[in-house]
């Protein structure tokens, strides 16, 4: 008979706590609504709505947001084999030259990131440079902006010679041109 008393309590008191207005003397001064205890847990894991970004081929930048040595502008890039479009990456490098690239690594998945802190790319990468670099966050490759290694498929050179960690090759390139005002990807390697 305890037992039964016990366990009729129980759900009373889960019920008492589920009924809507209710409000134990612990949490009364909590409001709980929806507005005021925000996004559901599942929410919040999903990431913050990125601008929009231009997709090439075609223009994906202008002259003036990449007027100074190291600028950037992220992209979406159709690829090659694919018309599903990829991040991208236009960086304006001292002497005026634009570098265009995917940020999926070659053969992979990981994603490419510009680093402009070289605080960072010593830190976290191992290597000290002397001007902003593009990391593989999974490999911890670090790769040269203003050197090229071996790997396109002529068998030249691509810009982004690889100088600490291990990689298969640069990223992959993207034809970059100037048009007016404009910054237009033409095509990838």
């Amino acid at each position: 008979m305890i037992g039964v008393a016990a366990g009729i309590g129980v759900v009373l008191l889960a019920a008492m706590i589920l009924l809507p207005g209710h409000h134990s003397p612990a949490n009364a001064d909590l409001d709980l609504s929806p507005a005021a205890v925000g996004p559901a847990p599942s929410d919040t894991t999903k990431s913050k709505p990125a601008e929009k970004l231009m997709v090439g081929p075609g223009p994906v930048a202008t002259t003036a947001e990449l007027a100074q040595p190291w600028s950037e502008r992220e992209f979406l890039f159709r690829g090659p084999l694919s018309a599903e479009p990829v991040p991208a990456m236009v960086v304006r490098l001292p002497g005026g030259a634009l570098w265009g690239f995917f940020l999926r690594e070659p053969f992979g998945q990981c994603e490419l990131k510009y680093v402009t802190d070289l605080q960072e790319l010593a830190d976290d990468y191992g290597y000290h440079a002397a001007h902003p670099m593009v990391v593989n966050p999974c490999t911890h490759a670090v790769y040269d902006l203003m050197r090229y290694g071996g790997g396109a498929p002529d068998g030249g050179l691509v810009r982004g010679d690889i100088v600490h960690g291990a990689g298969v090759r640069p990223p992959l390139a993207i034809e970059m041109r100037t048009d007016g005002k404009e910054i237009v990807a033409v095509r990838s390697e």
